[in-house]
């Protein structure tokens, strides 16, 4: 399964346009932008489970920093502020790391 099973490419391509400039990203307007706070749990389940690289059950911060190219390769790189500011808002516990229901959380909110 990939993410346009489950998102729009459209919506996809919009979200990413938004934040085509450094330091543009946020995690909140993404979500809404590329369709995911409208998910239910059980695919936001399936897109974390895509977005989790390693398939270690969490989102560690160098994975964060690819996030945006999980949904199209030749999209940029998140800067070391927007990847820290992204993982302080979804890591709740404070494992320095996000789980899935973190994710969901943060999505959802």
């Amino acid at each position: 399964m990939s993410l346009t099973d489950i998102l729009s490419p459209s919506d996809i391509a919009a979200a990413l346009r938004e934040c085509q400039a450094p330091d543009s990203f946020s995690p909140k307007k993404f979500f809404q932008t590329s369709g995911m706070s409208k998910k239910s749990s059980s695919q936001l389940k399936e897109i974390f489970r895509i977005l989790d690289n390693d398939q270690s059950g969490f989102i560690e911060e160098d994975e964060l920093k690819y996030f945006l190219q999980r949904f199209d390769s030749g999209a940029r790189v998140l800067t070391t502020s927007e990847t820290k500011t992204f993982l302080a808002a979804a890591d709740h516990d404070g494992d320095g790391k996000i789980g899935a229901e973190e994710f969901q959380e943060m999505v959802q909110s």
